[in-house]
């Protein structure tokens, strides 16, 4: 049994130690992320036999810019190397593969946790309920390292859940530091709004949908983004310094420009450009 890590880099995707789960489990449909149609379980047309994909540095000019915002916060390498010992997908019988496929979500979405779980703990505004967070960090970690058999039979929504509780709290100490009376637009249907230069200090954007919203110059400093729709925002110019649970997925499925500022959590994505 392996112990538990909180080493960042398990909290990233590692595509040379997975067997392209990402490829094979999940399903996509035909739309503005994805060229073709492909089922749950069915190798992407692009994958080659050393599980690399044959046109990585073409995604987006051959229409799959979904892959390029992908992230499975480290899901991968874990299932691949951990819970199945490193036998991968090819080598076993149809049941084998299905059993890793099925278990993969499973552990994306703990990892995805982790990831939360673990900045929360870096936020200084956040010490009242380090410890619990703490605790449920530990939890959830033991949980990925469980047999296949386990995490098939998991219930991530509860766990979820009583992450959520803790996640909540930590947004609410964060934002009430701002100083300042915070907007709460969590869940708000925010597709195509006009939000350029807006104030949005400390709001609470929690699974906002905000697919194609222009927030060019927009303030987001100290806002929470947890699950958040950001694909097509425009961010050109925004201000996202201490903007927390943002993830790399959502920085990449935007637009942005040279002049967008973002929090050390995240990367510029290198499809940015200045003129944007």
């Amino acid at each position: 049994m392996h112990a538990p890590s909180t080493d960042p880099s398990d909290l990233r995707g590692d595509c040379g130690s997975c067997f392209a789960l990402c490829c094979v489990a999940l399903p996509f449909a035909r739309s503005a992320d994805f060229a073709v149609d492909k089922d749950a379980g069915t190798p992407c047309r692009n994958l080659e036999g050393d599980f690399r994909c044959g046109v990585h540095s073409e995604l987006r000019q051959r229409g799959f810019s979904g892959c390029t915002v992908y992230d499975c916060f480290g899901a991968g390498q874990k299932v691949s190397q951990i819970t199945f010992g490193g036998r991968d997908w090819r080598s076993g019988d149809r049941e084998h593969a299905r059993r890793m496929f099925g278990v993969f979500p499973v552990v994306r979405q703990l990892h995805e946790l982790l990831r939360y779980l673990s900045e929360a703990l870096t936020l200084p505004a956040a010490r009242p309920v380090h410890a619990d967070l703490r605790r449920m960090l530990e939890e959830t970690e033991w949980l990925t390292l469980r047999t296949p058999e386990e995490l098939g039979e998991l219930d991530v929504d509860a766990h979820r859940q009583e992450v959520n509780v803790l996640l909540l709290r930590t947004s609410e100490l964060v934002r009430a530091g701002t100083g300042r009376r915070t907007k709460d637009r969590r869940g708000a249907d925010l597709i195509g709004a006009r939000l350029k230069g807006a104030d949005l200090r400390g709001a609470s954007l929690r699974g906002a949908c905000l697919i194609a919203a222009d927030l060019t110059g927009a303030d987001l400093r100290h806002a929470d983004l947890i699950g958040a729709d950001l694909r097509d925002a425009d961010l050109t110019d925004a201000d996202l310094t201490g903007a927390f649970f943002l993830t790399q997925p959502q920085i990449n499925a935007a637009r942005g420009s040279a002049g967008t500022r973002l929090p050390a959590s995240v990367t510029r994505p290198a499809h940015w450009t200045s003129h944007l």
